[in-house]
């Protein structure tokens, strides 16, 4: 026989308990009310409770601190915190105590109150089955690919984050390069109710501040060199959507200015405009940098700061969920292998050992990194160890063995990728447009990392190049892209035909007529 839900409803304004009562009692549940906090101690001590109402504020007592004996007396009790508009930071940040939800007083959709004590009691019953593994949120996280695992600490923050989800209020996502965010940002964004507008994405710390200022608010025509055309930015493009700004410590101050100003007015203006055109997004910010240091250290505003840091989102790095290894590298099995070329291959176990043996400093970006490159070295059968990148299985180099003080001299394997263009270069041909892509954007990635860290040395024997050679790389590269297709090129590269046959002359660059 099934028993009889019970609620606790803690308030210390009477008719919200009359309320709840006339409201749950026609369902049958059992309902305690307390008006204080010594009377809700006195309850909880009497009888065991499914689901508690608790208020933020009460006479004798605060709604965390209840929260936090009641997850201690009672663990599998859901607490949803009341909360009034002014207080509602402090609510969110009662889920990360352990809350299951909050709602904002006063309740003015029924429906929606009653909705959220029927999922608290459905979710306080999962918990209760330990060999259930199913939850609300696995049909969306399979719908953004976002491979959650069977880390107690990843099922905690995704639940989390679906509770959140739903609120409209910005979010920050803090972790490790490689951990995941963007797709945690796009399952927060599936799961809220802009799930059917657009989700757009930028890196702050991959654009100089000129263009990163043209890309977030978009010009007007004739702003600067170049601006021949009116141009939308991201956030009206996002417009009812969501805009996830990845890398935004590396924002330059004078951004932040501007950021700060849309996220207090909803409005914005153009790059040469005068107009304010109005925005409504959710804003999902990631950094892999303190920017609580950032902020001590004026790098980093700190009005924006808390106006991004209304509920914080940390996430793990690999190394501390290797228990998940197994699942991510099936999962990047069926992403990366091309069915048609013959049967899966399988993971040996010393190369499955070798994976969760390793450190994984790129996290899950090197992890698929390393499970793509082993699948276009394997023989189509099993993936060995000999596939796998040297600083993951511990072999040692041919020239760290020449070199056994271990001295700046000896060269890393860059998880194998000259290796791999050198052997492999057919595979591409098999690859599909989202693997091509991928792999262009950690070419990408490496080029940039190699870029700052020449600068940073002072090698200038391939950096910094001039302008003119950058236009030169641009008409070469645009050309072989299009097969030489003068008019494609041109069109791409945004000039006439015209121009571009006296550019190439100019630069000495072959066009086939």
């Amino acid at each position: 026989m099934t028993a009889t839900p019970s609620i606790l409803v803690i308030d210390d304004e009477q008719p919200v308990g009359t309320f709840f009562t006339r409201l749950l009692a026609q369902k049958g549940y059992r309902i305690g009310v307390a008006v204080s906090g010594t009377q809700a101690h006195a309850l909880i001590d009497q009888e065991r409770y499914d689901v508690a109402m608790v208020d933020l504020k009460l006479p004798d007592t605060d709604g965390i601190t209840l929260l936090q004996h009641i997850k201690t007396v009672q663990p599998h009790c859901e607490v949803v915190i009341m909360t009034g508009y002014s207080t509602t930071r402090t609510a969110v940040k009662a889920i990360q105590f352990g809350a299951f939800d909050y709602i904002e007083k006063p309740f003015d959709d029924i429906n929606l109150v009653e909705q959220l004590i029927e999922k608290a009691l459905n979710y306080s019953k999962t918990v209760e089955k330990p060999g259930d593994k199913t939850f609300s949120w696995t049909d969306t996280a399979e719908q953004c690919g976002f491979q959650v695992g069977h880390t107690p600490k990843m099922i905690k923050l995704v639940s989390m984050a679906e509770r959140i989800a739903s609120k409209d209020i910005n979010v920050l996502i803090h972790g490790e390069t490689g951990t995941g965010k963007e797709v945690l940002a796009k399952f927060i964004h599936m799961a809220s109710n802009r799930h059917d507008k657009p989700f757009l994405a930028i890196n702050c710390g991959a654009l100089p501040e000129n263009l990163l200022e043209s890309d977030l608010f978009g010009h007007e025509k004739g702003s600067f060199t170049g601006a021949n055309v009116q141009r939308k930015g991201i956030f009206e493009l996002a417009n009812n959507g969501t805009l996830f700004l990845d890398e935004i410590g590396e924002a330059s101050l004078a951004i932040q200015v501007k950021l700060l100003r849309v996220l207090e007015t909803g409005e914005f203006l153009r790059v040469g405009g005068e107009k304010p055109v109005k925005t409504n997004v959710r804003i999902i910010a990631a950094t892999n940098v303190d920017l609580e240091e950032a902020v001590a250290h004026k790098t980093f505003r700190e009005d924006l700061f808390y106006r991004l840091d209304v509920v914080r989102f940390v996430l793990p790095p690999l190394r501390e969920r290797k228990e998940d290894i197994v699942s991510l590298v099936e999962f990047f099995i069926q992403r990366f292998w091309d069915y048609q070329t013959g049967p899966t291959p399988t993971f040996a176990p010393a190369c499955m050992d070798a994976l969760l043996n390793y450190h994984w400093p790129g996290n899950i970006r090197e992890l698929a990194n390393t499970v793509e490159q082993a699948l276009a070295l394997c023989d189509d059968k099993a993936v060995l160890p000999e596939h796998l990148s040297r600083k993951i299985t511990g072999a040692t180099p041919a020239l760290e063995k020449n070199d056994p003080e271990g001295g700046e001299d000896t060269l890393p394997d860059i998880n194998g990728l000259s290796g791999w263009f050198c052997q492999q270069e057919k595979q591409l041909d098999k690859m599909d447009e989202e693997r091509l892509v991928h792999l262009y954007k950690r070419v990408e990635e490496l080029y940039r990392a190699l870029h700052r860290v020449m600068g940073k040395k002072g090698v200038t024997s391939a950096f910094p190049i001039s302008i003119q050679e950058m236009e030169a790389r641009a008409i070469v590269d645009t050309l072989e892209f299009f097969k030489g297709n003068v008019s494609m090129s041109a069109r791409a590269l945004g000039i006439g035909r015209n121009t571009l046959y006296r550019k190439a002359k100019e630069y000495n660059i072959n066009i086939s007529n």
